[in-house]
């Protein structure tokens, strides 16, 4: 708006200390910063900047300028970034936090192809495999593989299933016997996917009959990626998705253990803020990111 554009400018040479350099982010010549500088200071009776040799500071009343003027600003542009985002499905910015292998493996080739569809939309993307709280952290939406979601707090959508494996290195099966049933899995070699540190329980069925299995203590991680290179090394057994081993699967680095035996699948879920409504640029997010992964058969997913 052009009523604060005086104070933008002075934020951004106060920010940078240099006239020069402000100009040049601002893609404005440097006479016009210093124009609009005067001016503003000539509005408000007092001298904000002082040039000295090597570089442009502020005096005491800029200080106090910036310091009140700056949160002002900010909380400006958040509250119209929002009110875009509300109104445009095509244009603004999004916040998505996902977990590291998926995201790695799934989201490079998926926002390509979702920023050549939506050029005005940009992107922060943050990669973790700690849950976040969506609403604390400013995300737009997150994208989580993991069990039926049980947080009342959120609302979420389930994209599709994402089908588990148990697997190992085929040297591992030099030291121990192969397992046939899950009373042959010795807990010693089953590594454990956990955030909390604790040993992770793996239910198996089979024919009508369900068996329970605590894996063992000795490893664990948040971490899939971790797990799969560890296995693949010989450590040991490890419960993983799919789309972290099928490449390994593939190749005979590791071999699936208790094949007969099906495991509950993990869901992978869209889950958002509290919104009364979905964005309309949440909503195109979430369209494209479904109907992406119905038309990638490759990534094994299942509906």
């Amino acid at each position: 708006m052009q009523d604060i554009k005086p104070i933008r400018v002075f934020l951004k040479v106060a920010e940078l200390s240099s006239f020069a350099a402000a100009a040049r982010t601002l893609n404005m010549t440097p006479a016009s910063v210093t124009r609009i500088v005067a001016k503003l200071e000539e509005e408000l009776g007092q001298q904000l900047l002082v040039r000295t040799t090597r570089q442009v500071a502020l005096t005491s009343a800029g200080a106090i300028v910036a310091a009140r003027f700056r949160p002002v600003i900010d909380n400006f542009d958040r509250v119209t970034d929002e009110i875009t985002r509300a109104a445009r499905p095509d244009r603004g910015r999004l916040a998505i936090n996902a977990p590291m292998s998926l995201g790695v493996r799934l989201l490079p080739d998926l926002f390509d192809s979702f920023r050549l569809a939506y050029p005005n939309i940009s992107l922060e993307v943050t990669l973790t495999d700690a849950l976040v709280d969506i609403v604390q952290d400013n995300c737009d939406l997150a994208i989580r593989v993991s069990g039926p979601p049980s947080d009342k707090s959120t609302i979420w959508r389930k994209v599709c299933e994402v089908p588990r494996k148990i697997i190992a290195a085929p040297r591992l099966f030099e030291r121990m016997q192969i397992p046939e049933t899950p009373y042959d899995l010795d807990p010693g070699f089953c590594m454990s996917y956990s955030a909390s540190g604790q040993a992770e329980v793996w239910s198996l069925r089979k024919d009508g009959a369900k068996r329970q299995v605590t894996a063992g203590s000795s490893v664990i991680s948040n971490n899939g990626d971790f797990l799969y290179s560890l296995a693949k090394l010989g450590n040991g057994m490890t419960l993983l998705p799919e789309f972290i081993v099928k490449d390994g699967l593939a190749t005979g680095d590791v071999t699936p253990v208790l094949k007969d035996w099906s495991i509950a699948p993990l869901w992978l879920t869209l889950f958002y803020p509290p919104y009364e409504v979905l964005p309309p640029l949440v909503a195109t997010f979430t369209d494209y990111f479904d109907s992406y992964l119905r038309e990638v058969p490759e990534l094994m997913f299942s509906d």
